[in-house]
């Protein structure tokens, strides 16, 4: 009998931490949401606050093409307008929360503009990794792919 007990006690605590755990990963789901999204319109706006907010100092940023940059040279590329982009739409988003750690996956699709007006449109991968910092999140590491 009191092993019974015991079991549906630490059943009911299980399903508690379960619960628990599931309202703090969608929580963290949805802070995430935001801050690619953010991300995104500060690629566009070239918002150099933004950007530097959003993104961790250690930040390693890979192009689809095999460049990569640091969180400096990203942010300065952005900055120069080589490459303005248009707009920015992703699809087919999937997040994975480990820890304080998450993994961002989704389709890239942009147009860009080069100083002479050229435009180009872009359909990529993306991985994404975020960290939590304090209670903000902070693009880490990304790696475009072609498709």
């Amino acid at each position: 009998m009191i092993a019974r007990r015991s079991f549906a006690a630490l059943a009911a605590m299980a399903s508690l931490l379960t619960v628990g755990t599931a309202r703090a990963q969608s929580a963290d789901q949805a802070a995430l949401t935001q801050a690619v999204d953010a991300l995104n319109k500060a690629m566009v706006d070239v918002d150099q606050a933004k950007l530097d907010a959003l993104t961790a100092d250690e930040l390693s940023y890979g192009h689809s093409a095999g460049r990569i940059e640091t969180k400096r040279q990203f942010i300065d590329y952005l900055v120069s307008r080589q490459s303005a982009f248009r707009f920015i739409n992703t699809s087919d988003q999937t997040i994975s929360v480990v820890g304080t750690d998450a993994i961002v996956r989704h389709i890239f699709v942009a147009e860009t503009t080069d100083p002479a007006g050229k435009v180009t449109p872009v359909r990529i991968g993306i991985l994404q990794v975020w960290t939590r910092r304090g209670s903000d999140w902070r693009l880490l590491a990304r790696q475009a792919y072609r498709l």
